[in-house]
Parts: structure tokens; sequence; C-alpha cells
């Protein structure tokens, strides 16, 4: 489907700034754009950033 662009510590950050984005919107302590975390681990789980493929990067470590 898509090129692989996201490398496995890239994924490990976003995986944990999107829990701790939606754990702050869950238990009230962040705003409603709390709720944003679902990007960054949407991406992680699918190892694809479209961000990253209109700016041309890749984080992976063999070529995607």
């Amino acid at each position: 489907m898509f090129k692989t662009n996201v490398g496995a510590v890239d994924r490990v950050i976003r995986a944990a700034v999107g829990l701790v984005l939606i754990a702050l919107a869950v238990f009230g302590q962040g705003m409603t754009w709390g709720w944003v975390g679902v990007i960054p681990l949407a991406t992680a789980l699918v190892s694809y950033c479209p961000a990253y493929s209109l700016l041309g990067m890749n984080t992976c470590g063999r070529k995607a």
C-alpha cells in the first residue's frame, strides 16, 4: 500500500507521544486537542507518515 518511511526509533517515539496525548484527553488533564494523539499513534502503527512523503524524509535504516 504505502512505502515505509518511519523507522523503529521514530515509531516508538510517535507511539509514546500519541498514547500520552490520548491518555491526557481521556483523563481530563489535556484539552480536547489531546485527541490529536491519534495521528502519531496511527502513523506509528502503519510505519508511514504522509508529511514525511511530502518533505522527502525517511527515518528507516533501509531504503523504502
